[in-house]
């Protein structure tokens, strides 16, 4: 069994093949898909796919840091009254985001502490996105962290002294197509390095798709490829793998997977 602890498939991407998609995934032994937020544009599409496969789908709330602008108030306004009405796993996907434009930077640093706030107080783990921007967040979750804030610094792309700053924090690592990448940053020494029991497996489909997949639409049935690339860096079998990394996911969210391997 694997979780995919980050995936779009929500979106326009997968419009045309979406229940095929689901059910490749399925095949190749992901059993559950976490389904961040990006804004208000997409949260109907993000809770009609979790309904579709309410065992399989779980949904976050949260407003993406590139959605972030002068009018983030209005967002933000859009994910609290989520939070008020129903349950999700986690708050997400947050952060901040400088790769494109600073220009809202002030902005992206107001709400990413104001949705850490809502963690706390809903008791939920948080989903990072940190672009350009790694040493930002971890400034920010050091300032604002209390007992029990934990989640995952998504996709994560920084330094040995930044992943080990994260798992110190109680937070855990992202890793998904990049790794597999000829270049991948050193990543593959932070996976060989930092302990297993610190690591996620993700897709962020439809982005990043994993070699043998690169420069195609990314999905979710791709993450066993992460996987193998994982377990070859750490010498170990993948079921080692699927096992230590469905067990931290399963950890960090609210809402334990179901994983009878039979479509919904």
């Amino acid at each position: 069994m694997l979780i995919d602890t980050h995936t779009h498939l929500y979106l326009r991407h997968f419009d045309h093949d979406r229940d095929d998609m689901m059910r490749r995934a399925v095949a190749n032994g992901v059993s559950v898909c976490y389904l961040p937020n990006v804004d208000s544009t997409t949260t109907d599409a993000m809770l009609t796919l979790e309904a579709a496969w309410p065992d399989r789908c779980f949904a976050m709330m949260g407003i993406h840091p590139c959605s972030i602008n002068q009018d983030f108030e209005q967002e933000l306004s859009h994910a609290r009254g989520w939070l008020d009405r129903r349950t999700f796993v986690a708050i997400g996907e947050i952060g901040m985001d400088l790769h494109w434009d600073k220009t809202h930077q002030k902005e992206q640093e107001s709400a990413f502490r104001t949705q850490i706030q809502w963690a706390i107080e809903f008791g939920l783990p948080i989903v990072i996105h940190s672009r350009n921007a790694t040493d930002e967040c971890l400034d920010i979750v050091a300032d604002e962290y209390q007992t029990g804030l934990t989640g995952i610094f998504h996709c994560f792309s920084g330094s040995m002294e930044q992943a080990q700053r994260a798992v110190d924090l109680d937070f855990y690592l992202g890793i998904g197509g990049v790794l597999t990448y000829k270049n991948s940053a050193g990543l593959d020494d932070i996976v060989r390095e930092i302990t297993l029991d610190r690591l996620v497996l993700e897709t962020d489909s439809p982005y990043l798709p994993p070699v043998p997949h690169r420069g195609k639409r990314n999905e979710s049935a791709y993450l066993r490829f992460v996987a193998e690339k994982m377990a070859q860096l750490r010498g170990v079998d993948l079921r080692t793998i699927a096992e230590a990394t469905t067990k931290n996911a399963q950890k960090i969210f609210s809402k334990i997977p179901i994983s009878t391997g039979v479509i919904g």
